[in-house]
């Protein structure tokens, strides 16, 4: 994997969780509401067609968020090229309406949904989850979403289903063609990853849909697992019975394991996981376990040992 530092960003760049609340209920009591809250506040054009509401979650940190033009500014989609600034700058080309997400495999009614469809599965919830990258650097983000688990629900995975596939949409003639990674993405969980209420389908972040470079129309969010794990831009959920292969796992099996579980008790073999970098901070925090989730889903790992199920 290519390791680029994180920007310089100083803490002034970084939203106070207090002023974000306050300046969203006051766009809220305006007609404004939450999405034309969270980009005014940045400085960001807002669009009625891009808006999308979601009602506060009891999962979320109340951590300061880390800026928007970071957040959108500073990714990893090596799709579009392996430079963080590359998908803010290429993935525009992706057209993600119509947009189409197939559910299948081993399920009782596999179909397909448009991705307005999607968007009437559940309640949109506004999900402010920490995310770590393996690099080494962390953000917080208020993603808009709902569980997974609404979506697979749909179609009623079979009891031979264990595990849940999810494919990225892969187009060469926009995308990059050198095999730095096996296209398309792949991603898995184990279906009870799958179906833990933290794991969201997230269709928007800061109020609005989701921009390109962050992986539109919709992509997963694990928040204690390392971020390579959460597929962007997905066009295919599987349930199927074995684990699936997955991209950086094929990659560098010895580096990338099948779970990744934020876990700084377990170094990657290139550098130690103890710490990260937040970005839009000067100093480097300790990295917790299960990136801060653990009460809620060290459970789905009792009895593994994580240093060799990594």
């Amino acid at each position: 994997m290519l390791i680029k530092p994180p920007p310089d960003l100083p803490p002034s760049e970084i939203t106070p969780r207090k002023l974000f609340e306050a300046r969203r209920s006051f766009l809220a009591h305006t007609a404004l509401g939450l999405t034309a809250g969270a980009a005014l506040w940045h400085g960001l054009p807002v669009h009625a067609a891009s808006r999308l509401d979601g009602r506060p979650s009891p999962h979320s940190t109340a951590e300061p968020l880390t800026a928007h033009k970071a957040v959108t500014g500073y990714n990893n989609f090596y799709e579009f090229g392996t430079d963080k600034a590359d998908p803010a700058r290429h993935a525009a080309k992706m057209q993600v309406r119509p947009w189409t997400l197939r559910v299948e495999g081993l399920a009782a009614r596999p179909r397909s949904f448009d991705i307005d469809d999607v968007l009437k599965l559940a309640p949109l919830e506004e999900r402010i989850y920490r995310l770590r990258c393996v690099e080494g650097w962390s953000m917080v983000i208020p993603w808009l979403g709902f569980p997974l688990a609404a979506v697979l629900k749909e179609v009623e995975p079979l009891g031979s289903a264990k595990y849940v596939e999810f494919v990225s949409h892969y187009d060469p003639a926009i995308m990059l063609r050198r095999p730095v990674l096996d296209w398309p993405y792949r991603e898995g969980l184990r279906l009870d990853e799958a179906l833990h209420p933290l794991t969201i389908l997230a269709l928007g972040l800061y109020g609005e849909r989701l921009p390109n470079q962050n992986g539109a129309p919709l992509r997963l969010v694990v928040p204690w697992k390392y971020g390579f794990k959460s597929a962007k831009s997905i066009v295919a959920i599987r349930l199927v019975e074995h684990q699936p292969a997955t991209a950086w796992n094929l990659a560098a099996p010895q580096e990338y394991g099948f779970y990744s579980n934020v876990n700084p008790q377990v170094a990657h073999p290139r550098w130690s996981q103890a710490s990260e970098r937040r970005i839009g901070e000067l100093r480097k925090r300790p990295t917790l376990m299960f990136n801060g989730y653990a009460e809620q889903v060290a459970g789905l790992y009792r009895g593994m040992d994580l240093a060799k199920e990594f």
